[in-house]
């Protein structure tokens, strides 16, 4: 400072001494009315002022950026405020005491004492500033930094002087923990940060709460300067910031020689701005349902929900363009939502990632069999190992195919749900009721949506309506929850919806079970593989065109549903449940433990039975005869229902046949019975096979081996109707040649006597089917060998011839 300016110093403080002394030689009396005058003078001033320039107010709800976060309150997604700055509301107690302490301490240790304006410390920074010509410290309090922040002003004197005054009208409105709380919301942090919370999630990834030693001292001193000093851009003028408060916590007795000294040892490592972007469609969806919320605390799990969405993102870039991906995952116990990928990678627009595939309706394949599956064992129609038809079957007028274009012929329950066999699946569902199955999907949650003026129908089982992952996925938890779900829950705060019953707990651990037993990987992946894959409950879905591939799986702790395909609808070639949705599901599930894919208990009230086949029913209410294949079963408190019928079969109609025999065993038929000799004839009972399953029956099993020959008088009451179908074109028991100079030959059988459209089977596998106009077939490039042609007619009456072809 120059010598003319502390000349000049020097006279104003005589001048001000002078009228100092002159006032202390007032009288006591006189004095204390001159300082009253002016205390009230003052008060009655400042309340006018007050009055006349009020303090600004912040609107919290505009104010502060929207943010949701996970269950742990870190956040997900911001959604800045309208001027762009992510601000984070926080109250103190949410504040680590560190920072607080480092605050108080560096910036304002009298604060809890001055009313506003600390006049010691605006003399010390004055005279600093008079005797060095620079200003080494500020005398501003944080009430007068509040005061800034809500009322920003030019650095000058007048512009102080209104700082000052509005401090003082703050701390005559406002509690010394409301002017801090507001501190901790508005100061400054750098770029658009604003706000401890915002600064301490963008810098250091965690909540204040959580700060440490050396990261309170650096959040402390950022403000001072948050451009200059910005711990991503300039670390080392950061650290050597953070130091200067950390030597001034020791030097105070604040924190100790050692805390310090470890403090000073953590590197300034900062991460780079940026708005948090996790979960953005989950973030956008809740945002919209509760826009008047500023912190939306969801119930995700930011860690799973980071590493699914990086899964995801990096298993999309193995699938053709356009495809995306969705993963959903759902805690049992509270149906909580853990996880929300909605789409394979938000900014990837050529994957439309911006659409949310967990919301949309999309055709479901087949992963609405373990309902109906669960439901037909409720209502006693199956059981575990009920018989149940993989034929060509018209249900009046629908014909459903499998997936693999081929028919197993007998199949029990557990093969036809882990197989995902349609035609069973159609017949248990022709069973229980389209209507019925509908109605009792919607009853626990799961509303499927139906074509326009369409009604409930057999196709619902095969993919025939429309239902979102979403959905699918909350009624799927019902395996692992004992049959029973509700709606998902995505807020802590969020009131859980009343549990709905899908299934009994038995019925739904009997479809866990079966469900369980088939392997993840791929048959042709190598052992070590299926070793090391968890076994849960898990059923794939594949819709019509490929354009949706799915999986659903479930334990006692968790459920988890994905879906693979195109936003647009477009099919993708080969996008398949197994091969497509699975793969996904096997890196999700690498990511919990074993205890957390645990399967759920078996419940009371299951048994395990002997049953047998074709009846169906226990093996202990069946004769010898009777039981031709035994079977081990979960019954449900005992009790084995009988073998569906056929779809054609007479409502009267069962498996258990009682017939006339003559003395010599032969069958008398109800028509001949009359040329019988009186007196001639007894009942006998047998159980036969279904007639559709006779081109996949051993011989010792089908009908005309398990049945008595006919009498002599009776044969040509079956030709005369014409009850006959024969198969001709190929002699039974013939061998065949190619023509010379040939490799392959053609033959052109023909059936006779049938009734309506007819199966055509080459060694039990079956190859065509002919109309009734016409029932011939051309069979070529037939292998060197034994074949066996089978054919069947609609009305189930079946015919079969062996022939050989020779080289």
């Amino acid at each position: 400072m120059g010598n003319g300016v502390k000349q000049i110093f020097a006279r104003r403080w005589h001048v001000f001494y002078g009228h100092l002394i002159r006032a202390c030689q007032i009288k006591p009396v006189r004095l204390s009315l001159v300082w009253l005058s002016i205390y009230c003078v003052g008060q009655l001033s400042l309340i006018v002022l007050c009055a006349l320039l009020p303090l600004p107010e912040r609107n919290d709800k505009h104010d502060f950026a929207k943010v949701v976060v996970d269950s742990r309150g870190e956040p997900l997604r911001v959604f800045a405020d309208s001027n762009g700055v992510w601000r984070y509301q926080v109250a103190l107690d949410d504040v680590s005491p560190l920072y607080i302490e480092a605050l108080l301490t560096y910036e304002d240790r009298w604060f809890y004492w001055h009313r506003g304006v600390n006049p010691f410390a605006l003399l010390r920074g004055a005279g600093q500033w008079l005797l060095n010509g620079r200003l080494i410290s500020g005398g501003s309090t944080l009430s007068m930094q509040v005061a800034r922040i809500l009322e920003p002003h030019p650095r000058t004197f007048v512009g102080k002087a209104r700082q000052m005054f509005r401090a003082i009208q703050l701390e005559r409105t406002h509690s010394k923990q409301q002017i801090l709380t507001l501190y901790l919301n508005y100061a400054p942090f750098g770029g658009p940060v604003e706000g401890v919370q915002a600064a301490s999630y963008i810098y250091f990834g965690k909540p204040a709460k959580q700060l440490t030693h050396a990261e309170a001292a650096l959040l402390a001193v950022l403000p001072q300067a948050p451009s200059r000093l910005r711990p991503d851009r300039y670390a080392q003028r950061a650290e050597q910031a953070r130091n200067k408060v950390l030597a001034r916590m020791q030097h105070f007795n604040v924190w100790s020689q050692q805390q310090v000294n470890e403090a000073k040892q953590e590197p300034v490592i900062a991460r780079h701005i940026s708005a948090p972007k996790t979960a953005p469609l989950l973030a956008r969806r809740l945002i919209q349902q509760y826009p008047q919320q500023q912190v939306i605390h969801s119930t995700l799990d930011k860690n799973l929900q980071q590493a699914l969405e990086t899964i995801a993102q990096d298993y999309a870039l193995t699938l053709p363009q356009k495809t995306s991906t969705a993963i959903l995952v759902i805690d049992n116990h509270t149906m909580a939502v853990r996880a929300y990928v909605g789409s394979a990678n938000f900014d990837d627009l050529t994957r439309y990632g911006h659409v949310d595939m967990i919301t949309a309706n999309r055709s479901p394949g087949s992963t609405l069999k373990p309902f109906l599956y669960g439901m037909a064992i409720d209502e006693g129609f199956i059981h575990e190992q009920s018989l149940l038809l993989d034929t060509p079957t018209d249900f009046a007028g629908y014909r459903p195919e499998n997936f693999a274009q081929d028919f197993s012929g007998p199949v029990s329950t557990r093969q036809a749900l882990q197989r995902s066999l349609n035609v069973p699946a159609v017949q248990v569902l022709d069973a229980l009721g389209p209507q019925a199955f509908y109605a009792r999907l919607a009853s626990a949650g799961l509303t499927l949506k139906l074509p326009a003026e369409a009604a409930p129908n057999l196709s619902l089982i095969l993919g025939g309506a429309a239902a979102s992952l979403e959905d699918l996925t909350a009624t799927f938890a019902a395996i692992g929850r004992g049959g029973v779900t509700r709606a998902p829950v995505y807020l802590q705060s969020q009131t859980p919806a009343p549990e709905r019953t899908l299934l009994s707990a038995a019925s739904a651990w009997v479809v866990g079970d079966i469900l369980r037993g088939v392997a993840l990987n791929s048959a042709h992946r190598q052992t070590v593989i299926a070793a090391n894959t968890p076994r849960i409950a898990f059923k794939t879905g594949t819709s019509y065109g490929y354009r949706d591939a799915w999986v659903l799986a479930a334990s006692e702790h968790y459920t988890i549903g994905v879906w693979v395909g195109r936003p647009d609808g477009t099919p993708t070639a080969q996008n398949v449940g197994r091969e497509n949705a699975v793969p996904l599901l096997r890196k999700t599930l690498a990511l919990f433990s074993d205890a957390q894919l645990a399967p759920p208990k078996r419940p009371a009230g299951l048994s395990r039975e002997l049953i047998c086949w074709p009846l169906g029913g226990l093996k202990q209410l069946q004769s010898a005869a009777e039981c031709l294949r035994e079977k081990s079963a979960w019954l449900l408190d005992g009790a084995a229902p009988p073998t569906l019928r056929e779809p054609l079969m007479a409502q009267w109609s069962s498996y258990k046949l009682t017939l006339a025999v003559n003395a010599k065993g032969e069958q008398v038929l109800p028509q001949c019975m009359a040329s019988a000799q009186a007196g001639a004839t007894q009942n006998i009972t047998l159980a036969v096979w279904p007639r559709v399953l006779e081109p996949w029956l051993p011989q010792k099993w089908r009908r005309a081996h398990l049945l008595p020959a006919l009498a002599e008088n009776c044969k040509h009451a079956v030709r005369d109707t014409g009850q006959q179908l024969v198969l001709e074109g190929i002699s039974n028991n013939a061998e065949y040649y190619p023509a010379p100079g040939q490799s392959n030959i053609t033959l052109q059988p023909s059936v006779r006597g049938a009734s309506g459209k007819v199966e055509w089977f080459v060694n039990s596998v079956w190859v065509a089917a002919t109309e009734a106009n016409g029932h011939s077939l051309e069979l070529t490039k037939l292998a060197v060998g034994k074949h066996t042609l089978s054919v069947m007619d609609a009305a189930g009456r079946f015919d079969e011839i062996v022939f050989y072809v020779g080289v």
